[in-house]
């Protein structure tokens, strides 16, 4: 919505009902979520939601949750479920759908299906057998089995956009300048006089997170890098200097790299590794904040994917894994949060850098999990298998921004894998590690695709990473999307 220029926001359904009598929004949208309406106890609506007058937009599990209050019927799945891409035909085009081919491509994620649709309704379009779409207009309700709020929907905006301004009557006026306005105000108004300190990742998220907070407080803002052992090669001292000499930000950095080693030892748990480094980064920005006069406020720059992926914080979505800076996060802390970013998306993020002024290197890197290196090591993370690890992502960098991909891809990697592998290498036997190169393209990191890179490119890599890297003998590239797979894999 707010990509779309219209004010939005999230709430629970427990709460929706109250929420929506109190403001009157334009509109409503029903999200999907991990639940099966076919299930007892799952989120549902009361009657009476339905009779509000607004226009409601129901979207995979809210599309099959209208299908069963007003008189349709879901059913679970069984062997008919969808996942990934799939075609939707255009039945009859209707307000959602106006202006649009007769057919276009769509993404799935549900295994339950709207079997009958409830009286009233028309079937909007089809994938296959399945009801794709379908709509009550003169009750202003329509229901979406696919998700058009993802980048492999490529007609989505347009979809949306058709509800938003021709259903809903919405003005398109909400900005990334309002934005950084409204923000910018708020901190002033919490930090008053106070003074606060950044953690920076030398990502685009903590990067726009200090801009932002800098624009409010000013040199009352420090920001510290840290070193904790798990970064890419030459990674320290190479955002030092940039932050030093292009963003010109009050940094320090300190190389906290033994002790959080120490702590990772033998750990294989990626769950625990997260953990255990959110926890010792507040550590030390702990004792970092005793040095510059101990500044109650800790900067973050936490973004709405790591807040829905890590914890049940606004309705029951699932938890996908623990983010250093959300899970991870010990219990008892002795510095106040703000996270300027917690509602924004990485593609939102990026549009506020630019707005602010940010260098192009900065607003399209590459996202690098907080935990770095250590959940890129599937088990045990050592220096040894780091510094395998560190050649053969370096050779990745390398060759993907030699071939000039860099701003096409959302991310490009390498995974240290716990298999070894037999080999030859000069009429010698082998028995080493295996790589698995995960590169994919993306637009807000909530879903994702593998990418299509030309061959040559693959081939470079992987020979370079064989040819240059000693414990790895076997490169293989992983053709997993998101869904079903994450883009990390731990």
């Amino acid at each position: 919505m707010r990509e779309l220029a219209v004010y939005s926001e999230i709430v629970p359904y427990y709460d929706a009902l109250e929420k929506i009598r109190a403001c009157r929004p334009s509109g409503i949208i029903l999200s999907g979520g991990p639940n099966s309406v076919c299930r007892e106890g799952s989120p549902s609506l009361p009657p009476e939601f339905f009779e509000l007058g607004i226009p409601v937009l129901g979207i995979c599990y809210g599309f099959q949750l209208l299908a069963k209050c007003l008189g349709g019927k879901t059913i679970p799945g069984g062997d008919r479920r969808e996942f990934g891409k799939a075609m939707a035909v255009v039945h009859e085009a209707g307000v959602l759908f106006k202006n649009l081919p007769e057919q276009f491509q769509v993404w799935m994620s549900h295994g339950d299906r709207v079997e009958r649709i409830p009286p009233g309704f028309k079937i909007l379009a089809k994938s296959g057998e399945l009801n794709a779409a379908a709509a009550d207009e003169s009750k202003k309700i329509w229901g979406l089995q696919f998700h058009p709020e993802v980048a492999h929907t490529p007609h989505g905006k347009e979809i949306l956009e058709n509800f938003l301004t021709v259903a809903c009557g919405c003005k398109q006026n909400w900005t990334v300048t309002s934005f950084i306005a409204s923000t910018v105000e708020s901190i002033k108004t919490r930090v008053g006089s106070e003074s606060a300190i950044c953690a920076l990742s030398g990502g685009v998220d903590s990067t726009v997170a200090a801009l932002l907070v800098h624009e409010a407080v000013g040199d009352r803002l420090t920001c510290v890098f840290v070193n904790n052992g798990l970064l890419r090669k030459n990674e320290f001292d190479t955002v030092l200097e940039n932050y030093r000499q292009r963003l010109h930000l009050k940094v320090q950095g300190v190389d906290a790299s033994a002790r959080f080693l120490a702590l990772l030892e033998g750990v294989e748990d990626p769950e625990k590794k997260r953990k255990i480094i959110g926890k010792e980064f507040i550590r030390v920005f702990e004792e970092e904040a005793r040095k510059v006069g101990n500044p109650p406020f800790l900067v973050q720059g936490t973004l709405y994917p790591d807040v829905i992926e890590s914890v049940s914080v606004r309705g029951p979505s699932a938890v996908i894994k623990s983010h250093h800076n959300v899970g991870g996060l010990p219990e008892e802390m002795h510095l106040k949060l703000i996270e300027p970013l917690r509602e924004l998306f990485k593609d939102e993020v990026r549009k506020v850098g630019e707005t602010l002024g940010m260098d192009q290197r900065f607003v399209h890197r590459h996202p690098f999990p907080g935990p770095g290196l250590a959940v890129r090591i599937l088990g045990s993370v050592t220096a040894e298998r780091l510094s395998v690890l560190r050649e053969a992502d370096a050779i990745v960098q390398q060759e993907i921004e030699s071939a000039g991909l860099l701003q096409q891809l959302w991310q490009a990697f390498a995974v240290l894998l716990p298999v070894q592998s037999v080999g030859v290498m000069g009429d010698d036997r082998t028995y080493e590690n295996v790589a698995a190169l995960r590169i994919v393209t993306s637009l807000d990191g909530m879903t994702a695709d593998w990418a299509k890179i030309p061959y040559k490119v693959i081939e470079r890599i992987a020979n370079r990473i064989v040819n240059e890297v000693r414990g790895i003998n076997r490169v293989v590239y992983d053709v997993t999307s998101k869904p079903p797979g994450t883009i990390e894999w731990e």
